[in-house]
Protein backbone atom coordinates (compact mmCIF):
# COMPACT_ATOMS: atom_id res chain seq x y z
CA UNK A 1 0.00 0.00 0.00
CA UNK A 2 1.22 3.56 -1.29
CA UNK A 3 1.92 5.78 1.76
CA UNK A 4 0.69 9.09 2.10
CA UNK A 5 1.58 11.45 4.73
CA UNK A 6 1.22 15.30 5.44
CA UNK A 7 3.83 16.48 7.37
CA UNK A 8 2.54 20.48 9.17
CA UNK A 9 5.76 22.28 10.02
CA UNK A 10 6.72 25.90 9.94
CA UNK A 11 10.07 25.51 9.77
CA UNK A 12 11.01 25.48 5.79
CA UNK A 13 14.02 24.39 6.21
CA UNK A 14 13.18 21.23 8.16
CA UNK A 15 10.10 20.49 5.86
CA UNK A 16 11.90 20.29 2.79
CA UNK A 17 14.51 17.77 4.21
CA UNK A 18 11.76 15.47 5.44
CA UNK A 19 10.06 15.90 2.45
CA UNK A 20 12.55 15.32 0.15
CA UNK A 21 13.91 12.10 2.64
CA UNK A 22 10.21 10.55 2.68
CA UNK A 23 9.37 10.70 -0.66
CA UNK A 24 12.84 8.85 -1.61
CA UNK A 25 11.87 6.36 0.49
CA UNK A 26 8.79 6.14 -1.76
CA UNK A 27 6.54 7.91 1.05
CA UNK A 28 4.32 10.93 -0.71
CA UNK A 29 4.28 13.84 1.78
CA UNK A 30 2.56 16.90 1.34
CA UNK A 31 3.39 19.85 3.44
CA UNK A 32 1.29 22.61 5.25
CA UNK A 33 3.24 25.44 6.86
CA UNK A 34 0.60 26.80 9.74
CA UNK A 35 -2.10 25.14 11.82
CA UNK A 36 -4.94 26.58 9.60
CA UNK A 37 -3.59 25.06 5.94
CA UNK A 38 -3.00 21.81 7.88
CA UNK A 39 -6.23 21.28 9.04
CA UNK A 40 -7.75 22.57 5.25
CA UNK A 41 -5.71 19.39 4.07
CA UNK A 42 -6.94 16.88 6.39
CA UNK A 43 -10.31 17.66 6.09
CA UNK A 44 -9.66 17.46 2.36
CA UNK A 45 -7.40 14.60 1.56
CA UNK A 46 -6.92 11.20 3.13
CA UNK A 47 -3.35 10.36 5.26
CA UNK A 48 -2.07 7.37 6.41
CA UNK A 49 0.28 9.40 9.11
CA UNK A 50 -0.08 12.99 10.18
CA UNK A 51 2.91 14.80 11.44
CA UNK A 52 2.45 18.14 13.35
CA UNK A 53 4.94 20.27 15.05
CA UNK A 54 3.02 22.25 18.11
CA UNK A 55 4.49 25.49 17.65
CA UNK A 56 2.90 26.48 14.79
CA UNK A 57 0.81 29.90 13.52
CA UNK A 58 -2.35 30.55 13.14
CA UNK A 59 -3.35 27.53 14.69
CA UNK A 60 -0.75 25.76 17.19
CA UNK A 61 -0.54 21.64 16.88
CA UNK A 62 -2.54 20.58 19.92
CA UNK A 63 -5.23 22.67 18.81
CA UNK A 64 -5.42 21.04 15.31
CA UNK A 65 -4.95 17.65 16.30
CA UNK A 66 -7.97 18.18 19.09
CA UNK A 67 -10.17 19.21 15.85
CA UNK A 68 -9.25 16.47 13.97
CA UNK A 69 -10.03 14.29 16.52
CA UNK A 70 -13.54 15.78 17.13
CA UNK A 71 -14.49 15.82 13.64
CA UNK A 72 -14.01 11.74 14.14
CA UNK A 73 -10.91 11.38 11.85
CA UNK A 74 -8.70 8.26 13.36
CA UNK A 75 -5.65 8.86 11.47
CA UNK A 76 -2.67 8.58 13.50
CA UNK A 77 -1.06 11.87 14.03
CA UNK A 78 2.80 11.94 15.23
CA UNK A 79 3.64 15.20 17.36
CA UNK A 80 7.32 16.62 16.28
CA UNK A 81 8.27 19.25 19.26
CA UNK A 82 10.97 20.75 20.96
CA UNK A 83 9.22 20.11 24.48
CA UNK A 84 9.74 17.03 26.01
CA UNK A 85 8.61 17.53 29.67
CA UNK A 86 5.94 14.92 30.85
CA UNK A 87 3.62 17.47 31.23
CA UNK A 88 3.66 18.89 27.25
CA UNK A 89 3.39 14.99 26.40
CA UNK A 90 0.87 14.50 28.95
CA UNK A 91 -1.59 17.20 26.97
CA UNK A 92 -0.42 15.98 23.40
CA UNK A 93 -2.06 12.84 24.13
CA UNK A 94 -5.10 13.93 26.01
CA UNK A 95 -6.24 16.12 22.79
CA UNK A 96 -5.49 12.29 20.84
CA UNK A 97 -1.90 12.42 19.94
CA UNK A 98 -0.53 8.58 18.92
CA UNK A 99 3.16 9.34 19.64
CA UNK A 100 6.12 12.09 20.08
CA UNK A 101 9.29 12.66 18.38
CA UNK A 102 11.62 15.67 20.33
CA UNK A 103 13.20 17.60 17.41
CA UNK A 104 16.09 17.41 16.63
CA UNK A 105 15.72 14.35 15.61
CA UNK A 106 16.99 11.30 13.38
CA UNK A 107 15.46 11.36 10.26
CA UNK A 108 16.21 7.44 9.91
CA UNK A 109 13.83 7.00 13.30
CA UNK A 110 11.03 9.39 11.98
CA UNK A 111 10.84 7.22 8.98
CA UNK A 112 10.52 3.96 11.16
CA UNK A 113 8.12 5.64 13.30
CA UNK A 114 5.98 6.57 9.81
CA UNK A 115 6.09 3.20 8.25
CA UNK A 116 4.90 1.74 11.95
CA UNK A 117 1.85 4.16 12.18
CA UNK A 118 1.09 3.87 9.00
CA UNK A 119 -0.22 0.41 9.06
CA UNK A 120 -3.04 1.05 11.88
CA UNK A 121 -5.54 3.52 12.83
CA UNK A 122 -5.32 5.98 15.74
CA UNK A 123 -6.31 4.16 19.19
CA UNK A 124 -6.77 7.50 20.54
CA UNK A 125 -10.42 8.27 18.84
CA UNK A 126 -13.04 6.67 21.19
CA UNK A 127 -16.23 7.77 19.67
CA UNK A 128 -17.64 8.55 15.64
CA UNK A 129 -20.18 10.77 15.78
CA UNK A 130 -22.97 11.87 12.81
CA UNK A 131 -25.19 13.91 14.16
CA UNK A 132 -27.01 12.64 16.83
CA UNK A 133 -25.87 8.99 16.07
CA UNK A 134 -22.80 8.13 18.80
CA UNK A 135 -20.51 4.75 18.31
CA UNK A 136 -18.45 3.89 21.11
CA UNK A 137 -15.67 1.62 19.41
CA UNK A 138 -14.08 0.51 22.73
CA UNK A 139 -17.39 -0.77 24.13
CA UNK A 140 -18.79 -1.51 20.67
CA UNK A 141 -21.91 0.49 21.60
CA UNK A 142 -23.70 2.58 19.47
CA UNK A 143 -26.57 5.21 20.39
CA UNK A 144 -28.75 7.72 18.61
CA UNK A 145 -30.12 10.47 21.38
CA UNK A 146 -30.80 8.52 24.11
CA UNK A 147 -31.59 5.51 22.16
CA UNK A 148 -29.18 2.29 22.54
CA UNK A 149 -29.42 0.85 18.91
CA UNK A 150 -28.86 -3.03 19.19
CA UNK A 151 -26.55 -4.14 16.35
CA UNK A 152 -24.61 -7.34 15.80
CA UNK A 153 -20.97 -7.54 15.53
CA UNK A 154 -20.82 -7.41 12.34
CA UNK A 155 -23.30 -4.36 11.35
CA UNK A 156 -21.40 -2.85 14.33
CA UNK A 157 -18.28 -2.99 11.67
CA UNK A 158 -20.08 -2.21 9.33
CA UNK A 159 -21.78 1.04 10.52
CA UNK A 160 -18.11 1.74 12.01
CA UNK A 161 -16.79 1.64 8.59
CA UNK A 162 -19.56 3.61 7.03
CA UNK A 163 -19.21 6.18 9.29
CA UNK A 164 -15.73 6.70 8.62
CA UNK A 165 -16.53 7.94 5.81
CA UNK A 166 -19.61 9.62 6.47
CA UNK A 167 -20.70 11.03 3.05
CA UNK A 168 -19.10 8.81 0.71
CA UNK A 169 -19.61 5.91 -1.03
CA UNK A 170 -17.69 2.76 0.51
CA UNK A 171 -17.09 0.03 -2.02
CA UNK A 172 -18.59 -3.16 -1.67
CA UNK A 173 -15.47 -4.96 -1.97
CA UNK A 174 -14.12 -2.19 0.65
CA UNK A 175 -17.43 -3.15 3.50
CA UNK A 176 -16.78 -6.85 3.19
CA UNK A 177 -12.86 -6.98 3.80
CA UNK A 178 -13.28 -4.69 6.82
CA UNK A 179 -15.95 -7.14 7.70
CA UNK A 180 -14.68 -10.32 7.05
CA UNK A 181 -11.65 -9.63 6.12
CA UNK A 182 -9.97 -12.71 3.34
CA UNK A 183 -12.21 -15.12 4.37
CA UNK A 184 -15.81 -13.16 2.65
CA UNK A 185 -19.00 -14.96 2.09
CA UNK A 186 -20.73 -14.24 -0.70
CA UNK A 187 -22.26 -10.89 -1.72
CA UNK A 188 -25.67 -11.55 -0.57
CA UNK A 189 -24.79 -11.70 3.34
CA UNK A 190 -23.42 -8.21 3.21
CA UNK A 191 -26.76 -7.10 1.65
CA UNK A 192 -28.22 -9.13 4.40
CA UNK A 193 -26.83 -7.24 7.34
CA UNK A 194 -27.22 -3.81 5.27
CA UNK A 195 -30.91 -4.75 5.19
CA UNK A 196 -30.61 -5.58 8.98
CA UNK A 197 -28.61 -2.01 9.85
CA UNK A 198 -31.17 0.08 7.81
CA UNK A 199 -33.64 -2.06 10.46
CA UNK A 200 -31.95 -0.76 13.44
CA UNK A 201 -31.41 2.70 12.60
CA UNK A 202 -35.18 2.86 11.24
CA UNK A 203 -36.17 1.66 14.99
CA UNK A 204 -35.06 5.10 16.42
CA UNK A 205 -36.30 7.25 13.63
CA UNK A 206 -32.49 8.19 13.11
CA UNK A 207 -32.61 11.28 10.78
CA UNK A 208 -29.82 9.25 8.83
CA UNK A 209 -29.86 7.58 5.24
CA UNK A 210 -28.00 4.67 4.46
CA UNK A 211 -28.53 4.62 0.56
CA UNK A 212 -27.16 1.91 -2.07
CA UNK A 213 -24.35 3.62 -4.58
CA UNK A 214 -25.27 2.14 -7.82
CA UNK A 215 -22.84 -0.54 -8.91
CA UNK A 216 -20.46 0.81 -5.88
CA UNK A 217 -21.34 0.38 -2.55
CA UNK A 218 -23.31 1.81 0.11
CA UNK A 219 -23.36 5.87 1.43
CA UNK A 220 -24.53 6.90 4.88
CA UNK A 221 -25.37 10.38 5.36
CA UNK A 222 -26.84 12.74 7.84
CA UNK A 223 -30.85 14.31 6.60
CA UNK A 224 -30.13 17.50 7.97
Amino acid sequence: MAIKVLLVEDDVDLAATVVDYLEIEGISCDHASNGVQGLSLIESNAYQVILLDINLPRLDGLSVCQKVRESSNDTPILMLTARDSLGDKIAGFDVGTDDYLVKPFEIEELLVRVIALSTRRSGQLSHLTLGKLVLNTRECTAIYGDDPIKLTPITFKLLQKLMRNASKPVARETLMQAVWGDEQPDSNSLKVHIHHLRKQLANVNANLTLDTATGFGFVLRSIN
